[in-house]
């Protein structure tokens, strides 16, 4: 039976992820390790702060694991919020798993904490790259409500792998903010299609951003996850100057595009309007074909 990953709850998605009884949670919420600031300002805390750590087994490997929860104040990163990843990336660095995967779904920094959790973010970026430095894959899932956005948009870049589902949503700024800051004229926030358009999954597979995209499923997670278990990307100056030369790329082809209509017609899809209602199964087939490789 499908059991959706948006609608469940951090810990039932690392629950039905990782292999039966193997996940053992580090500083669960009977720790009580809760912020230190939103009390003061009156605001209620999580007893994990938000975010779910731990490890266990996937198909047998062991890796470590992160997953936020999306319901305390949209998966928002926050001291103790970004101190857990920070600590379960150096955590990985002692134990060399075949993956540090997280399960993100974040609106970015808390604006309760604002200072401390852009500090954590940057935290959590150095500690990411330490891991991947050592060859220790991190991967990224990511199909919940509240999407990925701001500073876990940056954190999800930085990693070796990126699945989604058409559900999920991944960019720097969410639709709220660029709305406020340049006007609905530039960006209507409350165009959900739009909105999936220009951030979701499918969007992402399609312009290199996303690795795998699946179905709203954490079965279809597990099994895209699996085979990037011990795949890591490696770091060097050759592979940052190829990421940048797409991404010049990138701005020379679709620079003056004004929607993703424009950009999936100019990046070869055939019926750009057929797009929204492709299953994941014909999303890859139409990827193979835009790369001129068999389906």
């Amino acid at each position: 039976m499908n059991r959706s990953f948006s609608e469940s709850t951090a810990r039932a998605r690392v629950t039905h992820l990782l292999d039966a009884h193997s996940f053992l949670e580090i500083l669960g919420p009977a720790e009580r390790v809760v912020s230190p600031h939103l009390a003061l300002l009156g605001v209620p805390s999580s007893f994990d702060d938000g975010v779910v750590i731990g490890s266990g087994t996937l198909v047998g490997q062991p890796v470590l694991i992160a997953s936020q929860e999306g319901e305390f104040m949209g998966g928002g990163v926050g001291e103790v919020h970004g101190a857990k990843l920070v600590g379960l990336f150096k955590r990985a660095l002692r134990l060399k798993p075949a993956a540090v995967i997280v399960l993100a779904e974040s609106g970015g920094v808390r604006l309760h904490e604002a200072n401390a959790g852009l500090i954590a973010v940057s935290e959590v970026m150095r500690a990411l790259l330490d891991a991947r430095a050592q060859s220790i894959p991190v991967i990224m899932l990511i199909g919940g409500g509240n999407g990925c956005f701001g500073g876990m948009g940056l954190i999800a870049r930085c990693a070796d792998h990126v699945v989604m589902s058409d559900i999920g949503r991944l960019a720097m700024s969410g639709p709220e903010v660029i709305e406020s800051s340049n006007g609905v004229e530039e960006y209507d926030s409350r165009d959900r299609a739009l909105v999936w358009r220009t951030t979701g999954g499918k969007h992402r597979y399609l312009i290199g951003d996303c690795d795998v995209l699946v179905e709203d499923d954490i079965a279809a997670f597990r099994n895209a996850t699996i085979p990037l278990l011990g795949q890591s990307v490696p770091l060097s100056l050759e592979a940052m100057e190829a990421e940048h030369a797409l991404l010049t790329d990138r701005l020379i082809r679709y620079g003056n595009c004004r929607d993703a209509l424009d950009i999936w017609q100019r990046a070869g899809v055939p019926d750009p309007a057929r797009v929204a209602d492709m299953e994941a199964s014909e999303m890859q087939a139409l990827k193979a074909i835009q790369h001129k490789e068999p389906a």
